[in-house]
């Protein structure tokens, strides 16, 4: 049962923010079945500024816009674990300016996002370094984290400062420290230390913007998830094209190996 404090502060949190827009697509029809872990790796929004004579930070903040959509219509179509690659290891290396303006908009993005998680009962976990992320997005992110706890119907997980390499380094170093022996190490006692401990492993990847690679996203989790790589930027994702992708994965076979 969620504690007196933590309700409290999970009702404040719905009178700060404003509600989330949304515009609901179509259903799904029968022959098409929604992945249950979902990730996406939203590329783009900086060529698409380029080609549409903006900048990056309109860029970004329209791909921020797109898959705020894209969460509630992925939990209507039945996508039940949502995880999304918000800012990598790698990307401190872009300039101080644009990582100041991705970290306000991250902020901006979870405030905005909050109360609709408790309204509908999702889920919110971050995934990825939290020893570097700015005092007042670490503050929303926890709080998130913290007071969605028990929720179940539908989960959001938003990699800041993710890196798979960076993952699996964490979680042996945390199997170290606490006194695990060599003998001791399996694939399931590893898994219980990564940031997606609990967590089933993905069933689809969706890249955007034309790159057909994964960059490190989930690599102990994703070993048989299926991919899709598609050529629109993050800011020109719709349902309609998410749809198609769903279609396409619905005709896939998956064997894990057998």
């Amino acid at each position: 049962m969620r504690s007196k404090v933590t309700t409290w502060v999970a009702r404040q949190a719905i009178k700060r923010a404003p509600r989330a827009r949304y515009e609901a697509a179509d259903p799904l029809p029968a022959h098409i079945h929604a992945p249950k872990h979902l990730v996406i790796i939203p590329d783009g929004n900086r060529r698409w500024a380029e080609g549409n004579g903006v900048s990056k930070a309109q860029g970004h903040r329209k791909g921020a816009e797109v898959i705020e959509n894209i969460v509630w219509q992925c939990r209507d179509w039945g996508v039940r674990i949502l995880t999304l690659w918000g800012f990598s290891t790698e990307n401190w290396e872009r300039p101080s300016d644009e990582v100041r303006y991705l970290m306000d908009l991250m902020t901006e993005f979870m405030e905005r996002i909050e109360p609709d998680l408790h309204e509908n009962e999702v889920r919110f976990r971050h995934l990825g370094r939290k020893d570097r992320l700015p005092q007042n997005l670490l503050a929303v992110i926890e709080r998130a984290e913290e007071t969605t706890r028990e929720y179940e119907q539908f989960a959001l997980n938003l990699c800041l400062d993710y890196g798979g390499r960076d993952e699996i380094v964490r979680a042996v170093r945390e199997m170290l420290e606490s006194g695990t022996n060599p003998e001791d190490v399996t694939e399931e006692r590893l898994a219980e230390h990564l940031d997606t401990a609990g967590l089933p492993d993905p069933d689809l990847i969706i890249r955007t913007s034309g790159e057909a690679r994964l960059s490190g996203i989930l690599p102990w989790q994703s070993v048989y998830t299926e991919l899709a790589f598609i050529d629109e930027h993050l800011p020109d994702l719709t349902p309609d094209i998410l749809r198609r992708v769903f279609e396409d994965y619905s005709n896939r076979q998956r064997r894990f190996g057998k």
